[in-house]
């Protein structure tokens, strides 16, 4: 292992962990020697494989329900993961869903209000809630899972490309917030990822997706939880404000 991904002894929360990309950066920064906790909704049959595979290797992460865009389910999960970690160094926002691809006219403010709730409300108290403590301690690290759609749009997913746009601007400002004390808060823009969220999809729109790709295919999050770690680790102390982008070349910035 190089010493430069090392996470022994931080502690990490992951959101939307139980399952996709969030399971896959859990892992990995499970096998890099952090203490991990995540959460999720309505997905226990998930969290227990993610503990069955880590079990495999001597090893666990802590687990709880936690719907993000509830101001009180977020403050209940905070003192949670103090209770099971001791603090924490490391927050990834990971937990998402999309809308399906539903025309604009026919979106529903309760449409509207569960995407954005979710993947942009939900990004900002679930930061909120440890932020402090880790400008108190002079380090810290915010991952926030933005999207690729966030640059490019798409149709019939207008919510979604709004939220992801708003998590893309929430990283860089709250960096100029962080970065001086250590805190560095960053993003990672995927391209499609073969998930649940993707599979959502009609297959008329995951064929138009896929031959938008100059990779040819979509990613797995094997392909995406690598550039978690980094964001994480020392290799990442250089990085503020930043959104990168593993998306098979969908954009190219």
């Amino acid at each position: 292992m190089s010493a430069v991904f090392d996470l022994t002894g931080r502690r990490a929360v992951v959101t939307g962990g139980s399952r996709g990309i969030g399971a896959a950066i859990a892992e990995i920064f499970v096998a890099h020697g952090a203490q991990v906790a995540i959460c999720h909704v309505n997905d226990d049959a998930g969290a227990v494989a993610l503990n069955e595979r880590l079990a495999k290797d001597g090893q666990s992460v802590h687990v709880a329900t936690c719907d993000v865009s509830d101001r009180r389910a977020v403050k209940d999960f905070g003192t949670w993961c103090r209770s099971k970690l001791g603090g924490v160094d490391i927050v990834v926002n990971s937990a998402g869903v999309g809308g399906g691809d539903r025309p604009f006219a026919e979106t529903t403010d309760d449409d509207w209000d569960r995407v954005v709730g979710i993947n942009l409300q939900g990004t900002m108290l679930v930061t909120r809630e440890f932020f402090g403590e880790m400008l108190a301690q002079k380090f810290g690290r915010v991952i926030n899972i933005a999207s690729q759609l966030a640059y490019k749009g798409a149709p019939g997913l207008a919510h979604y490309c709004a939220a992801k746009a708003g998590v893309v601007g929430f990283t860089r400002a709250l960096a100029y917030e962080g970065a001086p004390h250590g805190v560095m808060v960053n993003a990672i823009a995927p391209g499609p990822v073969d998930t649940e969220l993707l599979r959502n999809h009609s297959n008329q729109w995951l064929d138009m997706k896929k031959k938008q790709l100059p990779i040819g295919r979509f990613g797995a999050v094997e392909e995406i939880a690598p550039t978690a770690l980094l964001l994480a680790s020392a290799g990442g102390a250089f990085y503020a404000g930043q959104t990168l982008s593993p998306n098979g070349g969908d954009v190219m910035l």
